[in-house]
């Protein structure tokens, strides 16, 4: 898995195809895998996500497999992003699949992502990665207004039990908890108007909520700066979640709770998202399978 020293800095990635949060292959967030991508220029990496078309593709650009240490870098089709959950969790699926599972070290551009990576009786890969430290702010009215314009929603729209904020967990999303699950079904926005909100505030999604239970949430997440209409599962953003809870009173104790996404476009998938209230960081579980052919 470390490229040939003869290898052009434009060579062509071997990508690998997974699908994560989920253990049906047509389920999931399907997520490129490159685990030897060292020589790879940046141009490079960027035309391979575009050709493979996921939300993400992820490149293994350093690999430590002695110490199970592995530099990674993230590409939509449009833009590199600075962390992804759902390709974090392929990815190191796809390395316990060839170097046996156990405790594996991401350095990515949004900090240090350890991943511990388990095989159950049935022989799946489990992957848990912890965030880096999360955070949560209000969001301005103008952040807010100009979101619920793009999206087609009204301010009663909203759960007021669950306030908006911009929630940070390796990147920037907003999160909206909306009052329905009639609501939440019901997205048809504005592509382009949603993306300028979300370049102008530097957001990577929107984190659109409902909440079932205290420990179950739906979850959509468009992703219009990514060249995407909507993730059917998202890590980065179910830990940023977790985070937002935490900031805002709502886990007192050590708490798991389930996300389920992609429902509505016909790939359900689901999360796991450990948080203590001691801790700033933020767990999410899953597992990740081959995409055939």
């Amino acid at each position: 898995m470390t490229a040939t020293d003869t290898a052009p800095a434009t060579a062509t990635a071997d990508v690998l195809r997974y699908t994560a949060f989920t253990a049906d292959p047509t389920g999931g967030n399907p997520a490129g895998v490159v685990l030897d991508a060292a020589r790879l220029e940046d141009a490079a990496m960027l035309a391979t996500a575009a050709e493979v078309g996921y939300s993400e593709t992820a490149f293994v650009t350093a690999a430590d497999e002695r110490n199970r240490r592995f530099a990674l870098r993230y590409f939509s089709p449009l833009d590199e992003v600075a962390f992804c959950g759902h390709v974090t969790i392929a990815t190191a699926v796809a390395l316990a699949e060839r170097i046996g599972p156990g405790e594996l070290v991401f350095d990515t551009r949004a900090g240090q992502i350890p991943v511990t990576t388990t095989v159950d009786a049935a022989g799946a890969v489990h992957a848990t990665l912890t965030s880096v430290p999360t955070r949560s702010r209000a969001a301005t009215d103008r952040e807010l207004d100009t979101t619920l314009r793009a999206l087609g929603w009204d301010h009663a729209d909203l759960d007021p039990a669950l306030p908006p904020q911009v929630a940070f967990a390796g990147n920037e999303h907003l999160v909206l908890a909306t009052a329905t699950r009639a609501r939440l079904a019901d997205l048809d926005y504005d592509f382009e108007a949603l993306a300028a909100v979300m370049r102008e505030h530097g957001w990577t999604t929107v984190q659109l909520v409902w909440r079932e239970a205290d420990n179950l949430f739906h979850a959509r997440d468009p992703f219009p700066v990514g060249g995407v209409v909507e993730d059917p599962a998202t890590g980065a953003a179910a830990a940023a979640l977790g985070g937002y809870l935490r900031a805002i009173g709502q886990v007192t104790a050590p708490f798991s709770l389930t996300i389920r996404q992609g429902e509505d476009m016909g790939r359900p998938s689901r999360l796991r998202v450990d948080v203590d209230p001691a801790d700033p960081r933020v767990r999410v579980t899953g597992q990740a399978v081959p995409i055939a052919g």
